[in-house]
């Protein structure tokens, strides 16, 4: 039949998956890493020149290796960020990230302008440093120059779609990440835009995640290798795009995801956001579907932060920690090290261990950290079952589902079951099927999913250590409250406030 791409602009590299239109199996990968740059404490950036240069690396490694006829391209990435350009669409300065968060003071000008309530009922989520809203205010007031040439604003994976296309679009998931999205209207807010004086002619056209937006032009297709004409669709936000991966698309279901930040999402089927905002409400990829997520900004991003210090190799620190028994004897960590989301709101957390004794060692750090992080996911998992969501099935996805050890504290920890899926590419994949609807080679998303594939092995809580991560849990719930004065005066002292 042939076979359709699916393109993720992450943060820490682009990753290209070719997938058999008939069976779903991944047929092809490819990947090109780029760096991130942190000028100063609590910001976060990266040149969207290097994510081009790296996606036409990846897709001309995916066309060498790839035979059949590419049926369409779709495209999912980190999302949030803000890409400047002026009137020839050039880059302006590298784009501010999602785990950016220099813009603290711009949202408190946001929630006043707009007022709480009315943002979290518009958009479905307060004012938060790492959404893009806040981003274009700071390059009002820090940057005049700057904003004086500002001609047009888009997330990062749509940047890579005005290169392979030449057309200005988004999809209303990663949209609702700007918080300038009407979220039950799947349209840009003429409100929030007064507002905050944005205008509407910078933003791109909101699209469902599977509807096309336009071709793969000839420049393009000479950088990438690729043939001129392929319908590229949509897309969607990551998380919104790995919950298509991996057939998180009726309510009941949902997935956790472990990358450089960790997710837990359920499909809703309609706009009910948290009112006090801990929470996102946004739309899903799926054409008039929404989803509830918890994010915590730093996950695998704490352990990759882990590694990098120690020089270590990532197997060789996880299978220490594989021989720490539950608990870490006594050490928890809060992974906040880029302040955090759900459930505090806070750009000013800090990471900590806390319990530290002369015998802990690095084994059990390790372990510490990993558990910390499933921890917070709980939050997230707490939070969303108040909100009367239902848990029928986790999925695992992420750079998490491939290790055993996060997929048995994910059981442990939620008391729940986790299943994994054929495929762990989750955003690239869930890229790749909704860039099979655009293309028509299936009839609607739920078509597309029919292609998802469980794995036979399921990870089960153990009843034990799940009865001893309540209690360790019930601590870590105290630590933020213990500590939050002095991690935002140790943020004060470091003038990231």
């Amino acid at each position: 039949m042939g076979v359709l791409i699916g393109v993720d602009v992450g943060t820490g590299g682009v990753r290209a998956l070719a997938v058999d239109a008939d069976s779903g199996e991944v047929v092809a990968e490819a990947g090109s890493g780029y760096p991130l740059a942190s000028p100063r404490p609590g910001w976060s950036e990266q040149d969207p020149g290097d994510w081009w240069h790296a996606t036409t690396d990846a897709l001309r490694a995916l066309a060498a290796r790839v035979e059949d006829e590419i049926l369409g391209i779709g495209l999912t990435g980190q999302m949030h960020g803000s890409v400047f350009l002026d009137g020839a669409d050039h880059v302006i300065r590298p784009a501010l990230l999602w785990n950016d968060q220099r813009t603290a003071r711009q949202c408190r000008e946001i929630s006043e302008r707009v007022g709480v309530e009315r943002l979290i009922a518009i958009s479905g989520n307060p004012a938060l440093t790492g959404f893009q809203a806040p981003k274009i205010l700071w390059l009002r007031e820090e940057e005049p120059e700057n904003y004086a040439r500002l001609s047009r604003i888009l997330l990062p994976k749509d940047y890579i779609r005005l290169m392979l296309t030449g057309e200005y679009a988004t999809d209303a998931s990663d949209a609702s990440g700007t918080l300038l999205l009407d979220v039950k209207r799947r349209d840009w807010s003429p409100e929030i835009l007064d507002a905050l004086e944005i205008d509407r002619s910078w933003l791109p056209e909101v699209f469902e995640g599977p509807e096309k937006t336009g071709t793969l032009r000839r420049e393009a297709a000479e950088q990438t290798n690729l043939p001129a004409g392929i319908p590229v669709a949509a897309g969607g936000g990551d998380n919104a795009a790995a919950a298509v991966g991996v057939g998180v698309v009726r309510e009941g279901i949902l997935s956790s995801s472990v990358g450089t930040s960790g997710v837990l999402f359920a499909h809703t089927g309609t706009f009910t956001p948290d009112p006090s905002g801990r929470v996102h409400a946004f739309c899903h990829a799926v054409p008039g579907a929404y989803h509830l997520m918890g994010v915590t900004l730093s996950a695998g991003g704490s352990l990759s932060w882990w590694r990098e210090k120690l020089g270590r190799d990532f197997d060789e620190l996880v299978e220490a920690a594989s021989g720490v028994e539950p608990g870490a004897e006594g050490l928890l960590f809060l992974p906040y090290l880029s302040g955090e989301r759900t459930p505090h709101l806070d750009p000013g957390a800090r990471g900590a261990f806390v319990g530290l004794t002369i015998r802990h060692g690095v084994e059990h750090m390790t372990r510490a950290l990993m558990e910390g992080v499933v921890f917070s996911l709980r939050d997230s998992l707490e939070i969303l079952r108040s909100l009367g969501v239902g848990v029928e099935e986790i999925r695992a996805t992420g750079g998490g589902a491939r290790s055993p050890l996060w997929r048995s504290l994910q059981a442990d920890i939620y008391e729940e079951e986790i299943v994994r899926t054929t495929s762990d590419e989750g955003p690239a994949y869930g890229a790749a099927l909704l860039a099979g609807v655009a293309s028509g080679v299936y009839g609607d998303v739920a078509e597309a999913v029919s292609r998802v594939r469980l794995r036979g092995e399921v990870t089960r809580p153990d009843p034990e250590r799940a009865r001893l991560y309540t209690e360790y849990y019930r601590i870590y719930r105290t630590l933020y409250e213990a500590n939050r004065e002095a991690m935002h005066a140790l943020t004060q002292l470091a003038g990231g406030g």
